[in-house]
């Protein structure tokens, strides 16, 4: 297992999921860096098993190893969570 993977929780139709991945775009767009990350998306609608194991409540959440780096909060807008992400993606790489 990858130490620096980071495990990315979402659901179809989810706004912040949907500003989670407009953020991740630009964000590696931005910096060639974040390009190598190992990032692996799954789905909770579609595979309530591979999640059950994480304490989240809200998604999009984010996690390196077992560490919750990011969980979304319904008061946050693009700019928030684009930040958020970034800070995932830079632990990501110092690991």
């Amino acid at each position: 297992m990858n130490s620096n993977k980071i495990t990315y929780l979402y659901m179809f139709g989810c706004p912040y999921c949907k500003n989670a991945d407009r953020a991740i775009e630009e964000l590696i767009k931005e910096n060639q860096e974040y390009k190598g990350l190992e990032i692996e998306r799954i789905n909770e609608t579609l595979h309530p098993l591979k999640v059950r194991n994480y304490d989240y409540y809200y998604v999009p959440s984010m996690f390196i190893g077992d560490s919750k780096i990011y969980e979304a909060d319904p008061s946050q807008n693009f700019d928030d969570i684009k930040a958020s992400v970034k800070r995932v993606f830079d632990l990501a790489i110092q690991q």
